[in-house]
This record gives structure tokens, C-alpha cells and sequence, in this order.
């Protein structure tokens, strides 16, 4: 289990606000120097979303949306404020969500809330989104929270809601990164972290051309 590469819970929450803290409040800031692949990003996120917006037995609403660990904004700007009325950001790091206002310049008006919290502390309004979109943030907290996460998320979706994990996956076994505090798991270990959360996954999708040096990324649907 991952949580065993947790040592101390208290010092591995600190060390990844304190890493977190000392990042540039930039798209490269937020992709760790690999600001490069933002737009291939983008593009695979909107391919993978985009079957939830067609009619069939998965259609999602488009009011509200929720982006969890938003950072400055990149993924609320460019993927989901081009689809839904209003977008809530969340991030531990309040300096990030202070840019990101100048960040979206015009379209900061129909972001609903700015909230600053750890994801472990933190909990949706309940029968809020038509998405939670979670992207590069899951590694930041432990099993146990994150399942009880994926459990408050639950609670904060509207009728045909769906959450999307979007996140690096190891081949095998759990790797701790000790320079931002995260932990990056195997998709069998994630799939299993989902179904404890009462969750059944949709879809999954490899993310394509990425660079080779760097994880494996998928997005997995979920409600």
C-alpha cells in the first residue's frame, strides 16, 4: 500500500505546501519546467471530455464545474470555462489562486469560488458539479484521504455528474517523490482506491505524445 511510504502524514502535507509555495506562479511553474506540453495536454483532456457532452446514457450537464488543485488556472481557462457557466478553483496555495485572477483576465467574472485548502481538508458543496476535475494532484494525499475524498466528491456532484482524475501512473508498485511530497501510484492500485470510494469508473484514456522521459498519464471518468 502506498501509505506505507508515508512516514510522518503531518511532515508529508507540509513539505508539499512548502515545495508548492516556492513554485513560480506560472503554466511552467505548474508543470514542473514542462510548460511545453500544456497544449497536447489540453487537447487530450478535451477528446476525453468531450464524450461526456454527447447525448447518450453518460451526458453530463454543463453549469458548474469544480477544478481541484487549479493552481493559476490553466486547465479552468482552457478546458472547462470554454464549456461550463461557472468554474470553482481550488488550490493549497493561495498565491496561485491571486494570479490566476489576472491570469483569466476577462473570464475571472464567472469563476463561482476561489477556495484555498488542501484537498484532505476539503469538501465539495454538496449537488454542485456537473464535473470535478482532478488533474496532477491525487499523489498529494494519502490512500485513506484520498478515498475519503473521492467520497466527498461523490456527494458534491449533481444528477450525472462525473469526476475526472487526470494524473501519472507507474507501471508497477508506488514511487514516493521526495522533492514535492507525492506519492505516484499503478493504475490497479488507483482503480482499487475508486471502487473503496463507491465509485464505478466510465472510461479510462492513455494520455498520447507526451515525452517519453515522464510518467505514463491517464484520465479516468468516474461516478
Amino acid at each position: 500500500m502506498s501509505t506505507e511510504l508515508v512516514e510522518d502524514e503531518t511532515q508529508f502535507y507540509c513539505k508539499a505546501k512548502k515545495y508548492w509555495k516556492d513554485v513560480p506562479a506560472t503554466v511552467d511553474g505548474m508543470l514542473g519546467g514542462y510548460g511545453h506540453i500544456s497544449s497536447i495536454d489540453i487537447s487530450g483532456s478535451k477528446k476525453f471530455l468531450q464524450r461526456f457532452l454527447r447525448d447518450g446514457p453518460h451526458k453530463m450537464g454543463t453549469s458548474n464545474a469544480l477544478d481541484c488543485g487549479s493552481g493559476i488556472g490553466r486547465i479552468t481557462k482552457r478546458l472547462l470555462l470554454p464549456v461550463f457557466k461557472t468554474v470553482d478553483m481550488v488550490d493549497i496555495t493561495d498565491n496561485f489562486l491571486s494570479k490566476a485572477k489576472n491570469y483569466l483576465g476577462e473570464d475571472a467574472k464567472r469563476i463561482g469560488n476561489f477556495y484555498c485548502s488542501g484537498l484532505q481538508d476539503f469538501s465539495p458543496e454538496p449537488n454542485r458539479y456537473d464535473l470535478i476535475w482532478v488533474q496532477w494532484v491525487i499523489g498529494h494525499l494519502t490512500d485513506d484521504h484520498l478515498v475519503a475524498f473521492l467520497k466527498r466528491c461523490k456527494s458534491g456532484l449533481r444528477p450525472n455528474g462525473i469526476i475526472i482524475i487526470k494524473d501519472n501512473m507507474t507501471q508497477e508498485g508506488s514511487v514516493m517523490d521526495e522533492v514535492d511530497s507525492s506519492i505516484c501510484r499503478d493504475m490497479d492500485l488507483v482503480r482499487k482506491l475508486i471502487r473503496q470510494a463507491g465509485l464505478s469508473v466510465l472510461a479510462q484514456e492513455k494520455q498520447e505524445n507526451f515525452p517519453d522521459e515522464i510518467y505514463h498519464v491517464y484520465s479516468i471518468a468516474m461516478r
